[in-house]
């Protein structure tokens, strides 16, 4: 039986995440304090070699406005819902990285890149919105095919893909699999987490704010033989979102950690994966109670991995661990060396 395996991924976007949903002015402390959680992220996941997936808007490569507009794509998004692009957004973008730390990531992005074992993957160039009314297939291909040029640029060669608000449109599948992409990270195996682009029921919201402290849905931990979904891609779906630190429902953060903490155990266990994820801005606030939760994760984590061998990978990890197997199975050369995983 294969070792089971932790995954982390983060979405770092911004403002490009939420500018159509949150007024800047309510959220501009989280955004301005990513630039504080990251490099605390990193030094911890140095500490305790933790690999992990940083799925990055491509328009955060960029350190100034002269050279963002220069690359965009003559061919851009046609969402109905003209809020939701990007693009109509730039105008109120400042000159260049010094200016407006809300929109721009290069020096982020090159810290990371300073770090072992951690993963650079595509958030699609613009926070691609695949299920919007407007959305086509071309213009996805477009999108993607503009972030894997603007990563190269920056010597970064995307092997995962996260889909911005987890709209995962399986047309596009093939489409990053034509490009190059092997993994991306799929839903939590629960109608309680389909992604629709309704807004969805007070109800439906309440359960899944519910499930994060009590297990209403299940581990959400996959085997190596889920992770194939008919394309070569690798499909490393989500085990749990790690929903920040909240003073108002402080006297229930033991249960939601408890709640992590079951998932992990079950997963090191029985030879399974664990996904957990968030965004980089959810820990923008509240910073030290939120890096207290995360190094309460990898400390368990660290007990896990002594007593069951449970191991930390990033999505890329995971993809060609699969991917080796599969087509070994199957009789088929692939170019990663499996002994490494």
């Amino acid at each position: 039986m294969n070792n089971g395996k932790f995954v982390i991924s983060l979405d770092f976007e911004l403002n490009w995440g939420v500018h159509d949903c949150l007024p800047v002015e309510q959220y501009i402390n989280n955004l301005l304090g990513v630039r504080a959680v990251i490099p605390m992220v990193l030094e911890l996941f140095s500490k305790h070699n933790i690999h992990a997936t940083w799925a990055t808007v491509g328009f955060l490569f960029f350190s100034n406005k002269k050279d963002l507009l220069k690359a965009l794509p003559v061919e851009q998004p046609a969402y109905e819902n003209e809020k939701l692009s990007s693009y109509a957004h730039l105008e109120n973008v400042g000159f260049n990285e010094d200016d407006d730390r809300l929109h721009y990531g290069s020096e982020l992005i090159e810290l990371i890149k300073r770090h072992d074992n951690q993963e650079i993957a595509t958030h699609t160039f613009s926070h691609y919105y695949c299920l919007a009314e407007g959305a086509t297939s071309r213009a996805f291909e477009v999108d993607l095919q503009k972030a894997l040029y603007v990563g190269e640029q920056n010597g970064v060669l995307f092997k995962s893909i996260v889909f911005p608000r987890n709209q995962i449109d399986p047309s596009h599948l093939s489409i990053c699999e034509a490009n190059g992409i092997q993994a991306y990270r799929g839903n939590q195996d629960c109608w309680l987490y389909d992604v629709t682009t309704k807004k969805d029921h007070i109800f439906k919201r309440l359960l899944r704010l519910v499930d994060t402290y009590i297990n209403l849905t299940g581990s959400h931990i996959y085997s190596w033989e889920s992770l194939i979904d008919g394309f070569s891609m690798v499909n490393v779906p989500a085990s749990q979102f790690l929903r920040p630190f909240s003073r108002k429902l402080k006297w229930l953060e033991p249960l939601k950690i408890r709640r992590i903490k079951k998932g992990m155990t079950k997963a090191a266990k029985t030879g399974q994966i664990y996904h957990l994820w968030w965004h980089p801005h959810n820990f923008g606030t509240q910073i030290n109670q939120n890096m207290k939760l995360l190094s309460k994760i990898i400390s368990h984590y660290n007990e896990l991995n002594a007593k069951y061998g449970f191991e930390s990978c990033s999505m890329s990890d995971i993809s060609n661990y699969a991917l080796t197997e599969s087509n070994y199975k199957r009789g088929v050369s692939h170019d990663v060396n499996k002994e490494s995983y």
